[in-house]
C-alpha cells in the first residue's frame, strides 16, 4: 500500500514538473532588459526562443521574429531542440505512468505494470534533465554576456521562464527518481516473497514423494505386528486340550 502511494506522489510531481516545463517554452520572457540611469525608463526590452520584442511606456510591444533556424546562434538552437525534447518525454512519461501505477487496471500483470512504470520514470528523468540543461545553457549565454566587458549591444538579465524552467525540471527530476525508487522496491519486495514460498514448498517435499495414500509423518510409528502372538497362543491352547 505504501508504494501505491509512493507511485502517486510521485506522478502529481512528475506531472506539476512537465506543466512547467511546457508553460516554459512559448513564455515571452527568458531574458529582459532595462535601460540604466534614467529614472523612467521609456522601453522594455524582452525576448524568448522565438522572438525579440520591445515594449514602450504606453504597452504597445513591437516584435520581431527571429531569422531561418540555420541563421540563429548555436545556443538558441540547442535551447530549443532540448525543450522540445523535454516536452516530448514528459508526455510520454506521463501517458505511461499512468498504464503502469498500481491504482489503475490496465497494463496487464503486476510485471509487466512495474515496468512500464520504470520506463515512465526514466522519461521524466530525461525530461527534467534536458529542460534543465536548456535553461542552464541559456543562462550561462545571458552571464557571458553580462559581464563581459568587451560586449557593446545590450545587456540582459534573467528572466521568469528560467526559474519557471528550473522549478518544473527538479520537480520532473525528483517525481522521475521516486517512481523508479518506487518500482524497484515492490521487485525487492515481490522476490523475496518468491523465495520464501519456494523454501517453504522444498521443506514438505518429502511428504509428497510417498504415494497417494501413504504419506508417512516423521514422528509416525509402525502399528506392531500381533500376528504371529496369536498364532502361538491359539497353537497353545490346543496342546492342553
Amino acid at each position: 500500500m505504501s508504494s501505491m502511494f509512493q507511485e502517486i506522489l510521485a506522478f502529481i510531481v512528475s506531472t506539476s514538473g512537465w506543466v512547467l516545463v511546457s508553460s516554459t517554452l512559448p513564455t515571452d520572457y527568458w531574458k529582459v532588459a532595462s535601460l540604466d540611469g534614467i529614472v523612467l525608463n521609456t522601453a522594455n526590452y524582452w525576448s524568448n526562443l522565438w522572438k525579440t520584442c520591445v515594449t514602450d511606456s504606453t504597452g504597445i510591444s513591437n516584435c520581431k521574429d527571429f531569422p531561418s533556424m540555420l541563421a540563429l546562434d548555436g545556443y538558441i538552437q540547442a535551447c530549443r531542440g532540448l525543450m522540445i525534447a523535454a516536452v516530448c518525454m514528459g508526455f510520454f512519461g506521463s501517458t505511461f505512468a499512468l498504464v503502469g501505477m498500481k491504482c489503475t487496471k490496465i497494463g496487464g500483470t503486476d510485471k509487466n505494470k512495474a515496468r512500464i512504470a520504470c520506463f515512465a520514470g526514466v522519461s521524466f528523468l530525461l525530461s527534467g534533465i534536458c529542460s534543465l540543461l536548456s535553461c542552464s545553457l541559456y543562462a550561462h549565454q545571458i552571464t557571458a554576456e553580462f559581464f563581459d566587458p568587451m560586449f557593446v549591444g545590450l545587456k540582459y538579465e534573467f528572466g521568469a521562464a528560467l526559474f519557471i524552467g528550473w522549478s518544473g525540471s527538479i520537480l520532473c527530476i525528483l517525481g522521475g527518481s521516486m517512481l523508479c525508487f518506487s518500482i524497484a522496491g515492490s521487485f525487492t519486495k515481490s522476490h523475496s516473497q518468491a523465495n520464501y514460498i519456494y523454501k517453504g514448498d522444498a521443506s514438505h517435499s518429502h511428504i509428497s514423494s510417498y504415494p497417494r495414500g501413504q504419506a508417512k509423518s516423521v514422528n509416525q510409528r509402525p502399528l506392531p505386528d500381533y500376528s504371529n502372538s496369536s498364532r502361538t497362543q491359539h497353537f497353545d491352547k490346543n496342546v492342553y486340550v
